[in-house]
């Protein structure tokens, strides 16, 4: 099959390459003409244009950093798909755009199916990701084949928009969870503690549902950066998006997301997702020392 392949960044490059690994042939396109180098040495075609994709491919999967990008290239697409055609977007969108996408592309013939990742760049090299699927039975049918080269659990969530209002839910929890794990840990610092007993006696006691596996959070290696700070306040601010447009207040997700722009307003936007813990021990007046595992 030739399958169209926007975006061969970070997380696109390791997952289109699981599908050329497959058997199948690879046109890849990419704002950046050296992001689709690797997978042009490996075998795939560069397309010229998205309307050159649009024209040879019948599938087309999408990884792109949001919504307004992930709308872009969809109209772009839709221009020359044909009829019978199918996108499917691995980026992390927001509830609406995801819904609007597919009515627009149900009017040209072709089926718009949202399937966000989860599992991180390690994942997409093992080809282990967690896939959220939002399509009809028959879309989730048709790529779920294609979905498994690249991913361990693959699960279909509902109708359009349900695969990015889980992938939305996912990170809202993870990366909210976090900064309040990391206010705790500043209280105790400030008030003296030794922040590895601190863990130890938390990990044994009820908190530790929450915080057995959060040493990553608490890490001050801040320039070890899979997941970058700018892109987690990106899908906080999309989730709050998606609550808005839902009718859902959500409070403590809206309190971590000023804790996310106050980060970026730092300048932190390039290093990890947990460097917000900078900002709460500025305030405080105090710092975490690192965890002893």
């Amino acid at each position: 099959m030739i399958i169209g392949f926007v975006g061969t960044g970070t997380m696109g490059q390791p997952i289109a390459t699981h599908l050329l690994r497959a058997g199948h042939t690879i046109v890849a396109f990419d704002r950046v003409a050296a992001a689709v180098e690797p997978l042009l040495a490996a075998g795939a075609v560069m397309a010229p244009t998205l309307a050159d994709m649009g024209q040879a491919a019948r599938c087309v999967f999408l990884s792109l950093p949001g919504p307004a990008e992930i709308a872009a290239v969809t109209d772009e697409l839709l221009r020359d798909l044909g009829a019978g055609s199918v996108i499917v977007d691995l980026s992390t969108n927001a509830v609406e755009c995801a819904r609007a996408l597919a009515a627009r592309a149900r009017g040209r013939e072709v089926e718009f199916i949202d399937a966000p990742v989860s599992g991180g760049v390690a994942g997409a090299e093992r080809g282990t990701l967690s896939i959220m699927v939002g399509a009809t039975a028959g879309g989730f049918n048709r790529v779920q084949p294609l979905l498994s080269y690249f991913g361990r659990t693959v699960v279909h969530v509902g109708p359009v928009g349900a695969g990015s209002l889980a992938k939305l839910v996912n990170n809202q929890i993870f990366l909210c969870a976090s900064v309040l794990l990391q206010e705790g840990f500043v209280l105790g610092a400030k008030a003296g503690m030794d922040a590895s007993s601190l863990k130890r006696i938390l990990d044994a006691s009820s908190a530790g549902l929450f915080t057995r596996k959060a040493g990553f959070m608490l890490t001050r290696d801040f320039d070890e950066a899979p997941f970058k700070l700018s892109i987690a306040e990106k899908d906080v601010a999309v989730a709050l998006e998606s609550a808005r447009a839902l009718g859902v207040d959500m409070p403590m997700t809206t309190a971590a997301h000023g804790v996310y722009r106050a980060a970026l307003e730092e300048g932190l936007a390039a290093q990890v997702f947990s460097a917000t813990l900078k900002v709460l021990e500025a305030r405080a007046g105090t710092t975490v020392a690192a965890i002893e595992e």
